[in-house]
């Protein structure tokens, strides 16, 4: 019985906050142009174009050889494709290791290695 009345009452709800989310009307404030102006397109590809790069970095570190078991290494891609290395690694090597990797990466304009080098 009870699963009967789940197996209605679940879908029941989504079907309710869809027809409310459709007949909600966009607030005064919200009245924006439908067309995105040429500085809002270049905003957006730019963002991704910044989380593509991170995640390229990340991949590219994961992948290589020597950084397989560095889990500690924080990316971050800022606008231009300048991509922050934080974190700690366990020596020298390692830390110029993976500044190295980033640097490869395609779109990758410049590096700032601010990994920390930890002993144990």
């Amino acid at each position: 019985m009870k699963t009967k009345a789940l197996a209605v009452l679940i879908p029941a709800i989504f079907v309710a906050t869809a027809a409310i989310a459709q007949t909600k009307e966009p607030a005064a404030s919200d009245n924006k142009s439908a067309v995105p102006t040429a500085q809002d397109r270049a905003h957006n590809r730019e963002a991704v174009s910044d989380s593509a790069i991170t995640g390229k970095v990340k991949t590219a570190l994961a992948t290589d050889v020597g950084l397989k078991t560095v889990t500690g290494i924080n990316v971050d891609t800022d606008a231009g494709g300048v991509v922050t290395l934080k974190g700690k690694v366990d020596s020298a090597d390692t830390k110029k290791r993976a500044g190295q990797v980033a640097k490869k990466v395609k779109g990758v304009k410049s590096v700032k290695n601010q990994l920390t080098v930890t002993k144990g």
